[in-house]
């Protein structure tokens, strides 16, 4: 197990991880997997602006985008509707055939 702050890479065990992790230090397992976050962790105003325009941008895409999948469903469901309407006619028209060819047969 790691502890690791900046530059600084300590082999640790642990009975040590919570201090180093109330230190600020990141714990990694041997696999290098992050197994914590260190307390005190900051992020800096601008990129905490720059994230939260983003997220904004996104929500805004996203809601475009279920409206557009809302009228996309509506717009197959019609399509749908006619496109069996429009084969109920066909299979009733070969059926009238079928029987106008069974009497002429007659």
């Amino acid at each position: 197990m790691k502890a690791v702050k900046g530059n600084k890479v300590y082999t640790i065990n642990e009975m040590q991880r919570k201090f180093y992790e109330e230190s600020g230090f990141d714990i990694l397992d041997d696999d290098g997997a992050i197994i914590a976050y260190g307390r005190g962790k900051i992020v800096s105003y601008g990129e905490y602006m720059a994230l939260k325009e983003k997220e904004d941008a996104l929500k805004k895409e996203c809601t475009a985008l279920k409206e557009e999948k809302a009228a996309l469903e509506k717009e197959y469901a019609v399509l749908k509707e006619q496109l069996e309407a429009g084969a109920a006619k066909e299979t009733k028209k070969q059926e009238d055939k079928g029987e106008k060819a069974s009497k002429a047969g007659e």
